[in-house]
């Protein structure tokens, strides 16, 4: 019998799962619903949560057993990291899997918006008019300046991309300043509303927190050129939703791109699904195959922490 036992909130690639399973025994949530997680972890030794459902201090306290959580990704704002320190239990993720993959998502969510790419594709899939060709003008990347918020891993990567493939100027808004990626792609630190106001492409990477809920509001983006595109890759609630619709409708920037949501998972009804200048992915950003591996490498720190180990990853610290 093996000793250790694993609980996956949902599903990961088979090559996380194979190191899981030659120490424990994997067990899927029948639900993400904190009621039924509660009656489900009585015996659990690890759990390992995606973007779904959360792992709260009750949902702990009905885990006697549990030494470690593990998040297949970054964000951690679903686990109540003051109850898992209290309670000894590690929190551990994957910070370098998935910045890569978001990084292209942006650019390839940022160039459809500029080149117009769905409204031309469009136009000649559904109605065969070759002279939409006339129609739909984009707009190079090349030169622009894009804006960055929250300058961590993912914001870095957009900023080389930018920079390195797109000769683009680089600006970033972030708590803390980065003097050696500064010296290496010119970027400069400003303000949030400096970074808006400058920004022909603003990419938002901000951190779920109560302090960042909502900073991109009306205000922000009411600084913003008629001109820019605005897209996050973050969390929903980081920008307000109705202040972007308001500027959408009002025609006051040019247009916006999200692969989260305020409330997940959205629907084909959301308000920001009306506009032609908006591009809306189901938070897929990370879901490469080459990132999924990557994240499901978490359980290599799931194991170490159940073996007595330190974990190389933890975001939490565990005396």
């Amino acid at each position: 019998m093996k000793p250790f036992k694993i609980m996956l909130y949902e599903e990961m690639h088979e090559v996380g799962k194979s190191l899981l399973r030659e120490k424990g025994e994997i067990i899927f949530a029948r639900s993400c619903e904190e009621g039924s997680l509660i009656d489900e972890v009585k015996e659990v030794d690890a759990i390992i949560i995606r973007a779904n459902g959360k792992t709260t201090r009750k949902i702990m306290d009905s885990a006697p057993k549990l030494k470690v959580i593990g998040r297949h990704g970054v964000g951690v704002e679903n686990i109540d990291l003051e109850a898992a320190t209290e309670k000894g239990i590690w929190v551990v993720n994957t910070p370098d899997a998935n910045d890569i993959s978001v990084a292209e998502h942006f650019f390839g969510l940022a160039i459809m918006l500029s080149k117009m790419l769905r409204k031309g594709e469009r136009a000649f899939r559904e109605e065969g008019r070759w002279e939409a060709r006339y129609q739909y003008i984009g707009n190079e990347l090349h030169g622009k300046t894009l804006g960055i918020l929250g300058f961590g891993k993912i914001g870095k990567a957009i900023g080389r991309i930018g920079y390195k493939g797109f000769d683009m100027k680089i600006l970033y808004y972030d708590a803390f300043r980065f003097e050696e990626v500064e010296k290496e792609i010119g970027a400069v630190k400003m303000s949030l509303e400096e970074v808006m106001s400058q920004s022909d492409y603003i990419s938002i990477n901000l951190p779920m927190l109560p302090e960042t809920k909502w900073i991109v509001g009306e205000k922000a983006l009411s600084l913003m050129k008629p001109t820019a595109y605005i897209l996050n890759l973050a969390r929903g609630p980081v920008w307000n939703e109705k202040a972007l619709c308001k500027v959408l409708k009002e025609g006051r920037i040019a247009g916006a791109g999200a692969d989260v949501f305020e409330v997940e998972p959205s629907s084909k009804d959301h308000p920001l699904l009306q506009f032609e200048n908006f591009i809306g992915t189901p938070h897929m950003a990370a879901h490469t195959d080459e990132a999924l591996k990557r994240m499901s490498l978490v359980a290599e720190d799931v194991i170490r922490v159940l073996e007595g180990k330190k974990p190389v990853y933890p975001v939490n610290q565990i005396r």
